[in-house]
């Protein structure tokens, strides 16, 4: 799931709003490429996958699941490895706080957007929706405490609880989701792909629902255009872990992934550990 989220972030990051025929032109699988206007080197993740290591890495330690250790866990998890790819108003907050608790008392916690949802992936591992909904809730208030926020973050969660835990065919995923949170969910999501939380993820939920391999998955949610690294990280997060859906990404992808202290390995061990929590 890691491996395939970062994949997913790192390859979309060139892309992200990024004009249309670049998009067109590029978005083949056969390389990262560098974005125009950001100096993010080809192959790196962003703030998606940084952030999902965070919920990972709290997971897997089976540390106390309160807004106090998770934003500990995301000051922490930051600063041992300080990357572009955050807003940049966020970005600034993080070089500025240095524990949980400043983190806490200082965030504005009331947008909409797509990071709590970006990160909800790993909460999937869980074994029951109730559980799945509830940690999920708890970690997206920490900086996205409003209804779509929250919803938005919990959808994308249960996308991959509902591939790990074989709830049913990925013709299924937009009804389950229906039945389970707030919005629009087996909506078919058309264009561009804005700022905030539910767009990305209802393009992620179209595209894992309408492709059959990794690979035309991702090309798919970049083709969207617009914020299509997030869409591409929940989309191949929760692809990864369907039986439906062929695991055929570029072997070119893979090798080319950042492979520094917390690259690709590093993802490759801490994945081996979070899938063993649903087993």
């Amino acid at each position: 799931m890691l491996l395939e989220l970062a994949i997913g972030d790192a390859y979309g990051a060139g892309f992200e709003y990024a004009d249309s025929e670049l998009v067109q032109r590029y978005n083949d699988l056969s390389q990262y490429i560098q974005h125009p206007r950001h100096p993010l080197k080809p192959g790196s993740y962003t703030d998606d996958t940084q952030m999902s290591l965070a919920i990972a890495e709290t997971l897997v330690a089976g540390e106390p699941w309160t807004p106090e250790v998770l934003a500990h866990r995301f000051v922490t998890t930051f600063k041992r490895d300080q990357r572009e790819g955050y807003a940049g108003k966020f970005y600034r907050f993080l070089l500025q706080v240095e524990t949980g608790q400043q983190f806490l008392e200082g965030i504005n916690w009331t947008s909409d957007k797509s990071g709590a949802a970006m990160r909800a992936a790993p909460i999937g591992v869980l074994p029951t929706i109730e559980q799945v909904i509830e940690a999920t809730t708890i970690q997206a208030a920490i900086t996205h405490n409003t209804p779509d926020g929250i919803n938005a973050a919990i959808a994308a969660a249960l996308m991959s609880h509902y591939f790990i835990y074989k709830l049913g065919s990925k013709q299924e995923l937009g009804r389950f989701l229906d039945a389970h949170v707030s919005g629009e969910w087996s909506k078919p999501w058309q264009g561009k792909v804005g700022s905030k939380g539910w767009m990305s993820v209802r393009a992620a939920i179209t595209a894992v629902m309408r492709n059959d391999s990794l690979s035309e998955l991702l090309k798919d949610c970049i083709a969207f255009t617009g914020d299509v690294d997030t869409v591409g990280a929940i989309a191949l997060a929760a692809g990864s872990c369907s039986e439906e859906i062929a695991q055929d990404l570029p072997h070119h992808l893979i090798d080319g992934l950042e492979n520094g202290t917390y690259g690709r390995d590093y993802l490759i061990d801490l994945d081996r550990r979070l899938i063993s929590l649903s087993q």
